[in-house]
């Protein structure tokens, strides 16, 4: 791992409910590449991954920010969704999924409880998928709130552990 911040990640994404929410994200989108990335003004980092595509990447590996589209969902605020790349006049042209060579995207933010960004729940596929049906979109939806409460919670006892060590464990 290339640093602190990306083993940190990392060690959020190995949570068993982050893994089951990944597992049945690629299950119902039947997409071959499923992540959850922490997001930054400057870095995309894996937490957890299902990679059937072969990418390569594990959880804790980080990605140039500037390939992806996570930065743009960053920057909005808002979930993107495309069911087939080379039939979407706004995409078609767009260098990121030419880069990886996918067809379908949906990227959804996964917002935590104190209301900050904290990433992305994407799914990506060579082929195309139904990915912006109105069902598909709110089950995705409930998926990245789902892991908003769990890396929320999460949060909260890494920020304690780390307060109590701060503090010398005194009470």
């Amino acid at each position: 791992m290339k640093d602190t911040f990306a083993a940190t990640v990392a060690a959020q994404g190995q949570d068993d409910y982050i893994r089951a929410i990944v597992a049945e994200t690629a299950r119902i989108t039947h997409t071959g590449f499923v992540a959850v990335a922490r997001v930054t003004e400057d870095r995309w980092v894996a937490c957890q991954v299902s990679d059937e595509m072969e990418f390569g990447i594990k959880p804790g590996d980080e990605l140039d920010i500037e390939t992806t589209i996570c930065r743009e969902i960053r920057d909005c605020g808002k979930a993107i969704v495309i069911d087939h790349v080379d039939a979407d006049p706004e995409w078609r042209t767009h260098p990121v999924p030419a880069l990886y060579g996918f067809q379908s995207y949906a990227s959804f933010p996964i917002i935590l409880n104190d209301g900050s960004f904290y990433g992305t729940l994407c799914a990506i596929d060579r082929e195309p998928r139904a990915l912006s049906a109105r069902t598909m979109v709110a089950v995705l939806e409930r998926q990245a709130e789902r892991l908003g409460d769990i890396l929320s919670v999460g949060s909260i006892a890494s920020n304690a552990a780390a307060a109590q060590a701060t503090s010398g464990g005194a009470s």
